[in-house]
């Protein structure tokens, strides 16, 4: 696969933009539930440089193989709190919102667990994440975890 354009070319003072706020929702929680909520999402997109990203990243973060290959599959699971589980509902019911889910179990289980700032800024990363989903698979970028490092400190 190669890049069809590269945005951070093509569009550089939005591009950055992008990445600032990305790099400030990614900031408000805490790393180990933003990376599980990156993968998540990524897996749904069917985001193959986003999941070859965040899976480095949350190896690098201590998250465990065993988690991390569970993903998918986090229902089932015994090895996430209910916080992450929260987090992961609700990840869902943003992404497949053309599926046409309903959202009222997974906004009740993330109301039990997060304030409601904490909504707003899981919301953000959602949406941040489903964004570069759509940046990625759209244009065919690829970046692995030290080349994504060198973009956003150019950013």
């Amino acid at each position: 696969m190669s890049a069809k354009l590269n945005p951070f070319a093509a569009a550089p003072l939005l591009m950055k933009a992008w990445m600032g706020v990305s790099t400030d929702v990614d900031a408000s929680l805490e790393p180990s539930l933003i990376e599980l909520v990156k993968i998540r999402s990524s897996q749904i997109n069917g985001c193959a440089n986003c999941i070859n990203m965040h899976t480095t990243e949350a190896r690098a973060r201590g998250e465990s193989e065993q988690r991390i290959y569970l993903l998918s599959a986090w229902r089932e699971a015994p090895c996430y709190s209910d916080r992450e589980r929260a987090a992961l509902g609700w990840t869902e019911a943003l992404t497949r919102l053309p599926e046409g889910h309903s959202s009222e179990s997974g906004y009740a289980a993330l109301k039990a667990e997060f304030t409601e700032e904490e909504q707003v800024k899981l919301t953000l990363m959602i949406n941040v994440i489903n964004g570069w989903n759509r940046l990625a698979v759209g244009f065919g970028l690829w970046n692995d975890a030290a080349g994504a490092k060198t973009v956003q400190a150019a950013a």
